[in-house]
């Protein structure tokens, strides 16, 4: 966090001029937020929704009281919830906050408007910050913190925002689960109480909830119909979403950092700035808010958001940790044959001293096991290129092992808790380096920036995490500051992320955590993508990404095509299934093609082919979800329109199977109602074509009537099966 040392100063001169009276109106292309910004007065909360005329702007700062301040301080309202909690140093535990000045820049893409803030009696500052976008309906909003006391001011709580929503028929959607089942959408409706949605694994915040949500404001959530309103914390470490549904009109939305055991003590002359929590609203549905989030993500807020990610294959699930040079050129051929445009060697390849023969040794030893890889690094590079492929490694710059090089000649440098032992994670060894300290930060970055120096050929990275912090205490940080660790940890992580992306930001960089443990706005400005989960069992996936969907785009979606029955679950899944469904994010393979039927890679050469040509569809266009999984019709069905909605793929997945069942018709979404679009099933296993196949339609009536898709593959006795899929091409004529 930077120093902001004259901001204190800048706000003691505005408090002396003369009463203002000032209405702040922060805008999108479809949606106001209205602030009463009185100088001398708290910051009132207006009004946030759809976009306002201005005579509607006018009226309604004339009638609609303004009921609550908009960065709510404790001390001279004790039973309301607070956004910022202090002591100050000779022990007052109040702030009393005033408008001290307003002001705007604007910039080509934003405007960004900044509320200063200052106590009456402490040289003590907030200024809340607003960041409009002009091409999207997002905000971002955050605040800057500035202590200019003569000592430390305790931070006890410091949200980045707080947003009344009015009650009604109100109810919350937002993303729960653990390992292997990451991204379960969960809908329940706002009740009396305290819903909190909490994160404290401190490296990893993905896995349990997510620091995004969505509220539906008529009732039950509906796809693309309805006012949403759409809220995602920016940030890689622990978070707090709480909702207070008290004795008033209103629900009470805070989001920021989990202040559990990570109060802050801000220095004189030290400004603690807040993760930005980025807000949206559509009268679409839950699907118009994913949009919003989506071209967001891709415009501003995910790396290299809109280049097509490569269609590649993994050697995790294939071979796992037993990496053999003869085996990657094998894979490497086979995904070449197939289509395919990278490969990614995944754990195993590294250590010296202690090779990396199973899961509890040799981190932080990256140095390439020569047993393994005679001809290193640079033979797998050459390799690729000579079949016309890109090539990818697999890397855990985090953590360390206590059986490695690194922890023989650093134990100072892992998370520990003084005088206690230390708690090992993965392997029984694993241990999580402390990013806190700038030698770590510094031993990372000079780590990857060897590995690419050494071979400039790698083009793809995977970005391991798979621990979380198990014993809180840091050798670098002074005893006063210990509770900052879980702060700190994610200072020094974005530090190192922001030196690599300086100098490689053309790399493309996958955030895997133990799976989908970083899928959050915090990561993403330094990452290309993030997977989705360590289970890739196809009918599991259904329902992660729809739920992921809520806030990502198909573009950050890893999604692969794995053996069965599946290394999770067990499950055997129809090979056209399991394409099906990695088709609708970023298309890959998790195999080992040797094992395979020629059968089986034709299929896949086939979809291959395919998903080249929609893959700017998928990547790069709106989705509209249609039939939820969730909602135990026995299917799913999505679909992407481009922005000219002259293309379209549809997807339909059955998640269950019975005989004489009964499915609803899946209507379709975002076409133009006046164009023809002719119908093409990709991926097409039946012996005989669909009777739509090759037929016109207008978008009226595949948005009002639809097609009627069978619920089983027409093909011969021996090859039928229970899961059924569809994939359908929709270009307008």
């Amino acid at each position: 966090m930077k120093l902001l040392r004259n901001s204190f100063i800048v706000c003691l001169l505005a408090a002396f001029l003369p009463m203002v009276a000032q209405n702040v109106e922060i805008s999108t292309p479809g949606m106001s937020l209205l602030l009463k910004a009185n100088v001398g007065e708290n910051l009132k909360f207006v009004y946030f929704g759809e976009r306002l005329s201005d005579a509607d702007a006018a009226s309604l700062r004339e009638v609609e009281p303004a009921r609550y301040d908009a960065y709510p301080a404790y001390g001279l309202n004790c039973p309301a919830e607070a956004a910022i909690a202090v002591r100050h140093a000779d022990g007052n535990m109040t702030l009393d906050l005033k408008v001290s000045a307003v002001e705007t820049d604007a910039q080509s893409d934003f405007t960004t408007t900044r509320i200063a803030l200052r106590d009456r009696e402490y040289p003590f500052a907030v200024t809340v910050c607003y960041k409009a976008y002009k091409t999207v309906d997002i905000i971002e909003t955050w605040t800057e913190i500035v202590n200019s006391e003569k000592r430390p001011v305790l931070l006890n709580r410091f949200a980045s925002a707080y947003l009344p929503i009015r009650r009604g028929e109100v109810w919350l959607s937002s993303l729960y689960g653990q390992w292997a089942n990451e991204g379960r959408l969960c809908e329940e409706p706002l009740n009396p109480g305290m819903k909190v949605i909490k994160n404290k694994d401190g490296v990893r915040n993905s896995h349990t909830a997510h620091a995004e949500v969505m509220f539906s404001l008529d009732g039950k959530a509906r796809e693309n119909s309805g006012r949403v309103i759409g809220a995602a914390l920016c940030y890689s470490g622990n978070y707090r979403l709480a909702i207070d549904t008290d004795e008033s009109d209103w629900h009470h939305f805070f989001a920021g950092i989990n202040e559990d055991n990570s109060t802050y003590n801000l220095q004189s002359g030290e400004t603690f700035v807040t993760p930005p929590l980025a807000i949206t609203y559509s009268n679409e549905g839950a699907s118009g808010a994913s949009r919003n989030f989506h071209k967001w993500a891709r415009n501003y807020r995910l790396a290299n958001g809109n280049r097509l990610r490569k269609i590649l294959l993994n050697s995790w699930e294939g071979v796992y940790l037993d990496i053999k040079e003869p085996e990657m050129h094998q894979m490497m051929d086979d995904i070449a044959s197939m289509g395919g445009e990278l490969f990614v060697m995944d754990d195993g390849w590294f250590g010296d001293k202690y090779p990396r023969i199973k899961d509890n040794s040799s981190l932080g030893d990256w140095v390439v096991d020569r047993n393994k890889l005679p001809n290193g690094i640079d033979g797998l590079v050459a390799k690729a290129k000579s079949i016309g492929i890109d090539f990818g490694i697999w890397y855990e710059p985090e953590m360390s092992n206590t059986v490695s090089e690194l922890y023989e000649k650093h134990p100072d440098w892992v998370i520990k808790a003084p005088k206690r032992d230390l708690q090992l994670g993965r392997g029984g060894t694993q241990v999580v380096l402390d990013l806190a300290n700038p030698k770590v930060q510094d031993f990372i970055v000079g780590l990857f920036d060897e590995l690419m120096t050494k071979h400039p050929g790698i083009d793809y990275v995977k970005w391991d995490a798979n621990m979380d912090i198990r014993n809180h205490g840091s050798n670098y940080l002074t005893a006063d500051s210990q509770s900052h660790l879980y702060i700190e940890y994610h200072r020094g992580f974005e530090a190192v992320c922001k030196r690599i992306r300086a100098k490689y930001p053309s790399l493309t960089i996958q955030a895997c955590a133990s799976g989908g443990g970083r899928a959050n706005y915090g990561v993403l400005p330094y990452f290309d993508e993030f997977w989705v989960s360590d289970n890739t069992d196809a009918l599991q996936r259904v329902y992660m990404q729809w739920g992921t969907s809520y806030f990502f785009p198909a573009i950050a979606m890893a999604s692969h095509i794995s053996a069965t029955p599946n290394h999770t679950t067990f499950r055997s899944v129809p090979l056209k299934y399991r394409i099906d469904v990695a088709m609708s994010g970023r298309l890959g393979m998790e195999i080992q093609p040797k094992n395979m039927t020629d059968d089986e890679k034709a299929l896949c050469r086939s979809a291959i082919a395919e998903y080249k040509q929609i893959r700017p569809i998928v990547q790069l266009g709106n989705i509209y979800r249609l039939v939820s999984p969730y909602d135990n019709k026995g299917l799913a069905s999505l679909m992407y329109v481009d922005d000219a909605k002259q293309k379209s793929v549809f997807f339909w997945w059955k998640t269950e199977h019975f005989y004489n069942q009964h499915f609803p018709r899946a209507t379709m979404a975002g076409l133009d109602p006046a164009k023809l679009y002719r119908v093409h099933e990709l991926n097409r296993i039946d012996n005989e074509p669909l009777p739509f196949e090759g037929k016109t339609f207008s978008g009226e009536y595949l948005m009002n009537i639809g097609l009627e898709i069978p619920y089983n593959h027409n093909l011969d006795w021996h090859k039928r099966t229970d899961l059924s899929s569809r994939v359908l091409y929709l270009e307008a004529q």
